[in-house]
């Protein structure tokens, strides 16, 4: 089954590290967080991907071009330029490099994958991590029968909540993950007709598209109470990588 990954946003606020290069392609410990959406999504069984390109294509296409240089050890014999690999620790994952529009909204770069794709295939963001069962969340897809199936999660709470007596403080609790509300968390399942819902570029895919599914009784929640964590900001970079480098990382078990 294919699964399409959004790859062409800007990441603004990230910051310099987008200057010279796509959000998908910072990394958290040594390797983008592209990968690690991959990884999570080979992990279960799932290695046909189209990568939906926008801002910065260049940098993935040549990331994939020179994916086991990148991964792997090698030797080089500079006399006849010839590569022997010392070893072999690249995926073996199929892999389309789709050119979907510099300014093409989300609705919109799904739209140009039209041709790609096959009756349901999956889409996700390229910096959001989850450790979501897949083959459950496909699973839950077809057991409803309708279009649409979206992974709704809790976002991390970060901040706790302080009522005050005039500057009295009176109440003080961290709030947890739990007392957060739903949101959508990416990690899609698509049938086809999802394409009579997406007008051209233009087309928000949060803002058109799934609104209007919810209007014609189409779109169902797959709700996940486990770890998810989008890179929206550099404090989410730097939590992400730290997870990686403490070698926690809940989305790859």
């Amino acid at each position: 089954m294919k699964t399409i990954i959004l790859c062409g946003g800007l990441g603004t606020r990230l910051g310099s590290e987008t200057d010279l290069k796509p959000k998908p392609m910072v990394e958290i410990g040594n390797k983008p967080i592209l990968w690690h959406i991959m990884k999570k999504y080979s992990n279960s069984g799932f290695d046909d991907f189209i990568i939906a390109l926008g801002y910065r294509s260049e940098v993935i296409k040549n990331y994939f071009n020179n994916f086991k240089l990148y991964n792997d050890n090698f030797r080089i014999n500079l006399e006849n330029n010839e590569i022997e690999y010392l070893s072999n620790n690249s995926d073996n994952w199929n892999i389309s490099l789709i050119e979907t529009g510099k300014n093409s909204m989300t609705g919109g770069r799904i739209l140009r994958l039209k041709d790609y794709v096959d009756n349901t295939f999956m889409v996700t963001y390229g910096d959001g991590l989850c450790n979501v069962d897949i083959n459950e969340l496909l699973k839950f897809h077809k057991s409803h029968g309708k279009i649409a199936t979206l992974t709704t999660v809790r976002p991390p709470a970060r901040f706790g909540g302080i009522k005050f007596d005039g500057n009295k403080v009176v109440d003080f609790k961290e709030k947890k993950q739990t007392d957060a509300g739903w949101i959508n968390g990416g990690y899609f399942v698509f049938n086809k007709e999802v394409f009579d819902y997406i007008i051209d570029d233009n087309t928000v895919l949060e803002e058109f598209t799934l609104e209007k599914l919810v209007k014609n009784h189409q779109l169902m929640a797959f709700k996940h109470e486990g770890f998810w964590q989008c890179m929206d900001t550099k404090r989410d970079m730097e939590y992400l990588s730290e997870l990686v480098n403490n070698k926690k990382t809940p989305w790859l078990i």
